[in-house]
């Protein structure tokens, strides 16, 4: 008979030890809940409140489906201007085309606030409104794409109550024609203090309980456009408290290209999404969002293909480059400003994660049947793997059968092993 292993430490001692740590660990599970496993989407697409008509989305698609057949008909011409081998460049040029054809919008935000501008308080009482009932009508026809919602005007005193105005007209006239949409999604611009996001939750709050929806229905991205949502008067990173202000209802940061660069001082010319200070504060993004449940948006390029087919292509390289840069940083959406920004948009994710595909399916291989290989990875990695082929699936890049091929896995067995809710 084995002799009981023997210990030293009083159960009073682990018991002290676990009172003292258990705020600790409801305050590790509230601020760190891990990812919320769900879809992200993998652009944002914003449309001035006054352009946005229920044909937009299909309009954005006729308009993207035609630069790729004007200036890359075929996956020899997108081989040539991406400079993608063969059989990725066609397995590539099918799928951007059915996915323009079939959900050429994955995010929609109709803007109130910069695409829009100051107008007369009718004016933008009735773009709300409008707005509101166009979303209503397609969701209910399923023309909607899966996520939309408005930017509102910021918090700042000089245009805060037109914001929460519109913000208010729009969400009633949505209420008043049935149930949120379930990609319901508000965006928050131009944070510089904790306060203005605090001010966000406690309207979103004060909506819920008027409007007699769930605790928590709301929530709400915050743009991340100003050098004090990084860095604080009192030399604090601002974003966790930013995070934390949000009391549970911040979604997303997304990264402001242009704003944050003007107010760093980078001049017109150098204002990009890779730039030094761009970097700098998408790391800063990344390190406080990491572990909240909150995601992230990188930027936009402003460099549009628009003009002669070599113009197009050369916006096309630049922006292709920019997305792929974004995705190996761990950045899985951005900002599209022209349609015929979705080309490269869907080229770059694409080509990202069918490039990727075969490795990824050998190391999870390796790791669920235990059977070593080049590359020992732990679970945090296998959830980082399996993660990545769902992402590869959600966006369209991927197609069931072969992911499940490759990896011998089913979707079931993925969402398990990335720590997801079973789909």
């Amino acid at each position: 008979m084995a002799q009981e292993a023997g210990t030293t430490l009083a159960d009073a001692v682990r018991a002290e030890v676990g009172a003292s740590l258990a705020a600790t660990d409801a305050a590790l599970a509230r601020r760190y809940p891990g990812e919320p496993g769900t879809r992200q989407p993998v652009h944002t697409v914003y449309v001035p409140a006054d352009a946005f008509t229920a044909s937009t989305v299909r309009e954005w698609g006729g308009q993207a489906l035609a630069a790729l057949d004007a200036h890359a008909p075929d996956a020899d011409a997108l081989a040539a201007v991406l400079g993608l081998p063969g059989e990725l460049a066609a397995a590539v040029h099918d799928r951007v085309r059915a996915k323009l054809l079939r959900e050429p919008v994955e995010d929609l935000r109709i803007d109130f606030e910069d695409g829009y501008g100051v107008r007369s308080d009718a004016e933008e009482d009735a773009a709300a409104v409008a707005a509101a009932r166009t979303v209503a009508a397609a969701v209910a026809d399923g023309s909607a794409p899966p996520y939309v919602g408005i930017r509102m005007k910021c918090m700042e005193q000089a245009v805060r109550d037109r914001g929460i105005r519109t913000l208010d007209l729009f969400l009633t006239t949505l209420l008043d024609a049935g149930p949120l949409p379930a990609g319901l999604v508000l965006t928050l611009p131009k944070v510089t203090f904790p306060a203005q996001v605090a001010a966000m939750a406690r309207l979103c709050g004060a909506f819920e309980q008027a409007a007699g929806l769930p605790e928590g229905r709301l929530g709400f991205e915050i743009q991340i456009e100003t050098t004090q949502a990084i860095l604080g008067p009192d030399g604090r990173s601002t974003v966790p408290l930013l995070i934390d202000a949000a009391g549970g209802r911040a979604t997303a940061l997304h990264y402001g290209t242009f704003d944050y660069s003007a107010a760093c001082g980078v001049s017109p010319a150098h204002q990009s999404m890779d730039h030094p200070v761009a970097d700098h504060a998408k790391a800063v993004m990344q390190v406080a969002a990491a572990g909240t449940g909150v995601r992230l948006s990188d930027g936009s390029t402003n460099v549009l293909p628009v003009g002669p087919t070599e113009q197009v292509r050369d916006a096309w390289r630049l922006h292709y480059g920019l997305v792929r840069r974004s995705l190996a940083r761990a950045y899985y959406q951005g900002w599209d400003m022209h349609p015929a920004h979705l080309p490269t948009r869907y080229a770059a994710v694409y080509a990202f994660y069918r490039e990727g595909l075969a490795a990824a399916a050998a190391r999870l291989a390796a790791y669920v049947g235990k059977a070593g290989g080049a590359v020992m990875d732990e679970p945090a990695t296998a959830r980082a793997l399996s993660t990545y082929v769902l992402r590869g699936l959600e966006c369209g890049a991927l197609g069931s059968d072969e992911v499940a091929a490759a990896t011998s896995l089913d979707r079931a067995a993925l969402h398990a092993l990335a720590l997801r809710p079973a789909p």
